[in-house]
């Protein structure tokens, strides 16, 4: 998951984790000073009197928990839904996650302002959304904790007359349809695009020109994908460009992100004890690209389309393909979605399943473990899933509670990697329940 930007085939720039550090640290530095600029007069108020900064702070969180069945359980040794990672235990009930977050949204009518946001979770998604060196060796049990997101963020009148906003620390990807918090998807069980097809998270800084009402442009550098520093911490030693372009049309009903992550990926010592170095592990590059375009066609309506393409060119594998959305609100407490997808896995290389609680991570460094994997034969895979959101009215407190049952079929064209290794066809049938809560809102 190592970090270089790439200015043409055959031209790359490598950039030192040394000089990467002093960049990031450059703008951590700069946040003494939007602290205190949080006010477009230029004046600075006291930080506990009414109306100020702090009063913006919010602490929340939520619960998510749930599972798949799968008729074909008794034929995996290792009860395993092929193909997934969050619901990847068949037959088996979940604490996927619980998640505090403790925030400040910017505000962009200012100057300048300031906020930051810390996401931490505990649960079985965790083995699958690690910063590598972090947490990764806490436990090696099914649940696990996780760093989703830390990061400062300012906004400036930087640029453009919507200005600059400006991440600096770990957070989330850009790219997908799809994103690690359940409240923003509306299927219990992801896409392989999701699973194989785009990054998690980033380490690094990221900035995002509002150039007009319309286009937003995003460009930043990170040290890879799930990275961030040090042997443990980062599988080689380079760092990666993230970016891409965001437009905003037919009045906000039509949005378009189109995106971006291209870096070496693959871990520079192989399994090998110690570790021999692997050649191009630091020059060869990985690009990730998503497109994802959502268009809401009425107030019940709403269609999404996620096109993606993901080349490695050390091991030369690629994969592509693409998955449609379509979800109609019945009325406030129902709503019903449709998803399918194709995704082409044409070396075998990206789609696999990780029996081990460990296996994930230690696939990304490099070390052994016990994965499966169909390499080197290829196939395309097909899945379509049907489902329902209920969204009961309850208190308050606990507004945006959903209730996701599903019905999923997943199909290879080539393989038979289902319900171990016997069939080409995979059938599950689930739900999960969300809880949100907030504990401190402005």
């Amino acid at each position: 998951m190592g970090r270089n930007s790439k200015l043409g085939r055959g031209h790359t720039i490598m950039v030192s984790k040394a000089k990467f550090l002093s960049i990031a640290g450059a703008g951590a530095l700069a946040a003494t000073g939007f602290v205190g600029l949080a006010h477009a007069d230029g004046s600075t108020k006291d930080a506990a009197g009414p109306g100020s900064w702090w009063d913006s702070v919010k602490f929340s969180g939520y619960a998510e928990g749930g599972g798949l069945a799968n008729p074909g359980r008794d034929k995996d040794p290792n009860n395993l839904n092929w193909g997934h990672l969050f619901t990847d235990k068949n037959d088996t009930v979940q604490l996927n996650q619980l998640s505090l977050t403790l925030e400040r949204s910017i505000d962009s009518k200012k100057s300048y302002d300031a906020g930051f946001k810390f996401q931490g979770m505990y649960g079985s998604d965790a083995r699958y959304t690690h910063f590598l060196g972090e947490l990764d060796r806490v436990t090696s049990d099914k649940e696990q904790f996780d760093i989703v997101e830390a990061f400062l963020q300012f906004h400036t009148p930087w640029l453009t007359e919507g200005g600059t906003d400006i991440k600096v620390g770990q957070y989330v990807t850009l790219e997908g349809a799809e994103v690690i918090d359940p409240r923003g998807n509306f299927f219990y069980s992801h896409t392989y695009i999701f699973n194989f097809g785009i990054p998690f998270k980033h380490t690094g800084v990221l900035a995002t020109t509002h150039v007009n009402s319309m286009l937003d442009v995003y460009y930043g550098v990170d040290t890879g994908v799930n990275t961030t520093f040090g042997d443990r911490g980062d599988n080689n030693d380079a760092v990666a460009f993230h970016g891409g372009i965001g437009l905003n049309l037919m009045n906000g009903d039509l949005t378009v992100l189109a995106t971006t992550h291209i870096g070496p990926e693959n871990a520079n010592g192989n399994a090998n004890s110690p570790p021999t170095p692997v050649t191009g592990a630091n020059t060869e590059l990985r690009y990730l690209n998503d497109i994802t375009a959502i268009w809401k066609a009425s107030k019940q309506l709403t269609f999404t389309v996620d096109l993606n393409y993901i080349r490695d060119d050390l091991v030369d594998v690629d994969g592509y393909g693409a998955a449609g959305y379509l979800t109609y609100a019945i009325n406030d407490n129902l709503s019903f979605g449709l998803r399918g997808e194709v995704w082409r896995d044409a070396n075998g290389f990206f789609v696999g399943a990780f029996p081990g609680n460990r296996d994930f991570v230690n696939a990304e460094l490099g070390r052994p473990n016990t994965s499966i994997s169909l390499f080197p034969q290829g196939t395309t895979y097909a899945a379509i899933t049907a489902g329902f959101n209920i969204k009961p009215t309850i208190d308050k407190r606990f507004e945006g509670l959903a209730i996701r049952p599903e019905v999923r079929w997943d199909h290879s064209s080539d393989t038979k990697p289902f319900n171990g290794g016997t069939d080409k066809d995979q059938f599950t049938v689930g739900a999960d329940v969300v809880v949100p809560f907030s504990i401190i809102s402005p």
